[in-house]
């Protein structure tokens, strides 16, 4: 498999087969900068794909050559990671996989699962476990804590992941949604390899401490939802016709009340876009590879031609004078609405504008 050097060993990065793409450091790896999340797959946005439709497109991922795919237990209640065990395992040496712990599917009284935050130590070498055994692998090479549980203390949680590194059931460990103080706090105790977190032109709270705490740990920056959740992107969602179950629906910024000045900021791109001879996703994918090396994208889709669309963005290559005007005018006051509802915002611990 790739990459079985234990965090903080001496040995160079590790790096996944050759790809066509440039790579960035990730933890011990060297992976496409430019990697798949696999959320969208079965989970968040409305009705999943088909399992033959993700294992195509799971597939056209890895032939494209991206190197780092990444999933967690609570996508799809676990089967985002049994799909990447049925169809990725027989390739485990060309990528490095990620997942996270620490956010699940708990049934509730009537039977049915709902999301459930639980750091406690017990419960996340469990939650390994299972989806080692959902992986059809001996090793996860990067495993997140998903969300702080703000009732356990984080030395306690990155302590039981520090615990599989050394059982070697995990190679290197990241936290998701965390601030600088909790980051640094986690490091103290074991080397943090990644942090990953909602960023992108339309969210920019990672600037207010994370992305300078990374660089200065030696920590990569995984920049989750880099297009807006749809928003940054040629064809922009329409909220009226979400599904019931797509996860937007309870987001602020999709709201009636906010939607119509955040689409013109969507329009405010597209026409950046076409002067730089690119598309809105790839320009916005290229702001975000811009912020500094230790920054890596992970776009999730449901679409070949997307997938393939997002990878182009490492051929573009936006001057100075564009992103400074894509940095004035997607400002934290310029996006209506907040990110989560409040229920969201408090389950994060990441600083606020």
């Amino acid at each position: 498999m790739t990459g079985h050097v234990a965090q903080g060993s001496s040995s160079p990065a590790l790096k996944a087969p050759p790809t066509p793409w440039p790579t960035r450091r990730l933890g011990p790896f060297e992976v496409s900068a430019i990697g798949l999340g696999c959320m969208n797959v079965c989970h968040a946005y409305g009705e999943p794909l088909s399992e033959a439709d993700a294992a195509r497109l799971l597939l056209a991922a890895l032939e494209a050559g991206v190197t780092h795919f990444d999933t967690a237990a609570l996508y799809g209640f676990g089967l985002s990671e049994e799909w990447i065990g049925r169809h990725l395992a027989p390739h485990r040496q060309r990528f490095v996989l990620a997942s996270k712990c620490g956010m699940t599917g708990e049934p509730d009284e009537r039977g049915v699962k709902v999301r459930v935050i639980d750091g406690r130590p017990a419960t996340l070498k469990a939650t390994c476990d299972q989806a080692l055994k959902r992986l059809r692998t001996d090793v996860i090479d990067l495993y997140y804590l998903h969300r702080w549980d703000k009732r356990v203390p984080i030395e306690d949680s990155v302590g039981a992941l520090a615990d599989l590194v050394r059982q070697g059931k995990i190679l290197a460990i990241g936290l998701s949604e965390v601030s600088a103080a909790t980051l640094r706090r986690a490091h103290a105790v074991h080397p943090i390899a990644a942090v990953q977190s909602e960023y992108s032109l339309w969210t920019r709270n990672p600037e207010i401490a994370v992305l300078d705490a990374c660089r200065e740990l030696g920590v990569a920056f995984v920049a989750f939802s880099p297009l807006g959740r749809g928003v940054l992107t040629a064809s922009p969602p329409d909220p009226a016709a979400f599904h019931p179950k797509d996860i937007r629906r309870a987001m602020p910024r999709f709201a009636p009340e906010h939607w119509p000045r955040n689409l013109r900021l969507q329009q405010r791109l597209a026409a950046l876009a076409r002067q730089a001879g690119c598309t809105p996703a790839q320009l916005a994918l290229a702001w975000v590879l811009a912020r500094g090396p230790h920054v890596h994208a992970l776009p999730g889709t449901t679409r070949i031609d997307h997938l393939q669309e997002d990878l182009q963005a490492l051929r573009v290559q936006p001057e100075a004078a564009l992103l400074a005007e894509l940095d004035a005018t997607f400002t934290p006051q310029a996006v209506s609405g907040a990110r989560y509802n409040a229920q969201g915002e408090d389950e994060v611990d990441t600083e606020r504008f």
